[in-house]
């Protein structure tokens, strides 16, 4: 238990901005965290070291996070369903809240590593070279990975089903 404290200490702040770069939502963040460092604590012995404990906590993060969008649009009155205009690129219609839960769900349909390359990119702020590292790949696979996700994305936005 006194190790897992130590963890907690060294990563807890990483998380937290990881989860902050996702939600833009302190008390959500705090939530989320806490939640992350729960799950990970009953689930330590499942850390095979695979990747580094950071990553691995990033992604129980990353997927509490997304569950709790899933519970959430539950809740939520429908959105808009006119799509963004050809013209529109992906990136303002990320600033656009009407597209931003479309653009989440789209992204959640995504397959691996597609998803997560575009959330670290996008909403974790990570160059290509830090995505590159985290997955033990080139910073050209990194940047490869985001123009395919990005345009799966889009191709789903526009209804052609891209995944």
């Amino acid at each position: 238990m006194a190790d897992f404290e130590e963890i907690y200490h060294l990563y807890f702040r990483d998380v937290y901005r990881f989860v902050y770069s996702l939600s833009r939502n302190e008390e959500l963040s705090e939530e989320i965290t806490q939640e992350t460092f729960f799950k990970a604590l009953k689930g330590i012995d499942g850390f095979k070291g695979n990747c580094k404990l950071s990553v691995w906590l990033c992604q129980i993060a990353k997927h509490t996070y997304f569950s709790h969008l899933e519970k959430q649009k539950r809740f939520l009155p429908e959105s808009r369903t006119d799509l963004p205009s050809p013209r529109e690129n992906l990136e303002d219609a990320l600033l656009n809240k009407d597209e931003t839960l479309r653009i989440h769900g789209a992204l959640h349909r995504l397959k691996e590593p597609y998803k997560e390359v575009f959330s670290l990119r996008v909403f974790g702020e990570l160059s290509f070279a830090q995505i590159g590292e985290l997955f033990e790949k080139s910073e050209g696979w990194a940047r490869v990975t985001f123009y395919r996700s990005k345009q799966k994305i889009q191709d789903m936005l526009k209804g052609d089903g891209g995944v």
